[in-house]
């Protein structure tokens, strides 16, 4: 059978391309290779707690909602207000003012650093202008500008200015957070404190900014993973085809069609790639292309991406505990980034090239150990967005910590992972224990964790990755800068088009719905046109 648009990979990418082809009265299927669709915008229940599994609340950046506005799909979110924790200092980021109490915070635990203190702080407001300016209005993308004259004059064409004059004074922050802060102060522990929750060379510009960020997380009433369950709803009601449990093997480009593990075979006018990036390239059958500058640019691309690293990914502990939510509430908001010393991780984490290679179990106990005493944790507390997510006078938390997938891979190779896990799991309770949540330890009636493996297998993400490349890479693999987003549905290969967290860096659940409606959009032209890409 034959369809006008077959899109590949069943995340929020995947769905919205999905959606705006259905919406635009093409016949369309969706292939994901799981059970259920979403990706890394997902949920479950657990005894009768909700978890979710992937993102911990929703960004909007002038996105989502004209998203699903545009989809008339109607979705009830809650604002997800963020707390920031260091020990015993807990501050709830609920306005642009907030930004005080953070500066008074430091200034409590680093006095003697008052003055660098307020330097970091006006960098941070600096960026957040500028974040504020790129992400202030919706989605021009989201918009019919032929029928919405008020907007196009009155709102686009007014930021497209301000955007102009702000774009070129960011690059400036364009370099390692870390390094960064480095030209700031020299108090390792204060750089660490600040930093020390993002990735691995996490550019200045997207660090700072995200202050700004906390002040837009929503959060679904139903769970995060209503969001995808609205849109496969959208698809399914626009009779387009959701195919699951369906992984693609082969593409076969000269007969437009794909195969899947089953070897069942799928014609398309259109193709568009919304699942890992390294896959596409593996599946393509290269007997089938006859156009050599093709091939060559196939053949060029495979060997950009070889030994390219995914994004840092995470370790996450379910815990059910038998307290009221009112104990939590009166600690922190459902959403918590705490650190339980202001030592900062520096110095544990300076010896992870060691331990992602140790062959004791002992070495690798002892420097996870460490590092559970020292990183930053993300702590969600979906009851505490909606009460009806938990059981009464019980919660549920899902607590994170940034993890190397190799660190993880070693310790699988080895033979003791499960009993790692456990040890992992029974830290973490414990270092929560005897900091922000007294009395947890003895109040806990389930656990269980997810590691970046989990992630891997679950997702089908490179090495577990939940924001796509690595800025470790020398080079990354996918456009990086805001001006040149609308190529990134852009691929060597006719007629397919790509979308998702591995078509632009960094990226994150707005920029996977942004690439999903970009490729969508693409798409639909070049059917309407009769043409290939």
């Amino acid at each position: 059978m034959r369809y006008d648009a077959v899109i590949v990979g069943g995340g929020i990418a995947g769905l919205t391309s999905a959606a705006f082809l259905a919406k635009n009265g093409y016949k369309i299927m969706l292939c994901e290779k799981e059970d259920n669709v979403g990706g890394l915008v997902n949920s479950f229940y657990y005894d009768g707690f909700l978890f979710d599994t992937g993102a911990r609340g929703i960004i909007d950046s002038g996105i989502v909602r004209p998203m699903l506005k545009q989809l008339d799909i109607d979705i009830e979110f809650v604002r997800s207000v963020v707390t920031i924790g260091i020990e015993n200092e807990l501050i709830r980021v609920e306005t642009v003012d907030s930004l005080n109490d953070y500066r008074e915070m430091l200034v409590k635990l680093y006095p003697e650093d008052e003055k660098d203190i307020d330097v970091i702080l006006r960098e941070i407001k600096t960026v957040m202008d500028y974040m504020d300016v790129i992400y202030g209005i919706e989605n021009p993308l989201f918009k019919d500008l032929k029928k919405d004259k008020d907007y196009l004059f009155k709102t686009l064409f007014p930021w497209v200015f301000k955007f102009l004059a702000k774009s070129g004074k960011i690059n400036k922050f364009n370099i390692p957070v870390y390094d960064y802060l480095s030209q700031l102060t020299d108090n390792q522990s204060l750089i660490d404190i600040i930093s020390q929750h993002f990735f691995r060379k996490t550019p200045a510009s997207f660090a700072l900014s995200y202050f700004s960020l906390y002040l837009d997380y929503e959060y679904p009433v139903k769970g995060t993973f209503d969001l995808a369950e609205n849109l496969k709803e959208y698809i399914i009601k626009s009779n387009g085809i959701i195919k699951r449990g369906t992984e693609i093997k082969k593409i076969d480009t000269l007969n437009k069609s794909i195969h899947d593990q089953n070897e069942q075979e799928y014609e398309y006018n259109q193709l568009i790639w919304a699942a890992d990036t390294n896959q596409l390239y593996k599946a393509i059958d290269r007997e089938t292309i006859r156009d050599r500058k093709v091939k060559e640019e196939i053949e060029g691309k495979r060997t950009l991406l070889k030994g390219k690293r995914a994004g840092d990914s995470i370790y996450s502990v379910y815990l059910t505990v038998d307290l009221e939510k009112e104990y939590f509430q009166t600690r922190s908001s459902g959403h918590l980034f705490y650190t339980p010393s202001k030592i900062g991780q520096s110095k544990v984490f300076n010896k992870l090239k060691i331990a992602k290679k140790a062959t004791e179990k002992k070495e690798i106990f002892d420097w996870m150990n460490e590092y559970l005493d020292y990183t930053t944790y993300e702590i969600a507390i979906p009851s505490l967005r909606n009460k009806e997510l938990a059981p009464k006078g019980k919660t549920g938390l899902v607590v994170s910590v940034l993890m190397d997938y190799d660190f993880i891979s070693n310790i699988q190779s080895l033979g003791f992972y499960e009993e790692f896990k456990h040890f992992a799991e029974e830290k973490i309770i414990s270092v929560l224990n005897t900091s922000v949540y007294e009395n947890l330890k003895e109040k806990v009636i389930h656990q269980f964790s997810s590691s970046p493996l989990t992630i891997e297998r679950v997702s089908g993400n490179h090495e577990g990755g939940i924001t796509g490349w690595a800025f470790t890479n020398d080079v990354i693999p996918s456009i990086t800068k805001m001006t040149k987003i609308k190529k990134t549905c852009h691929t060597p290969i006719p007629d397919i088009l790509q979308a998702g967290q591995w078509t632009f860096s960094p990226s994150g659940l707005p920029i996977s719905i942004l690439t999903g409606k970009i490729a969508a959009d693409k798409a639909v032209k070049t059917l309407k046109k009769g043409k290939k890409i």
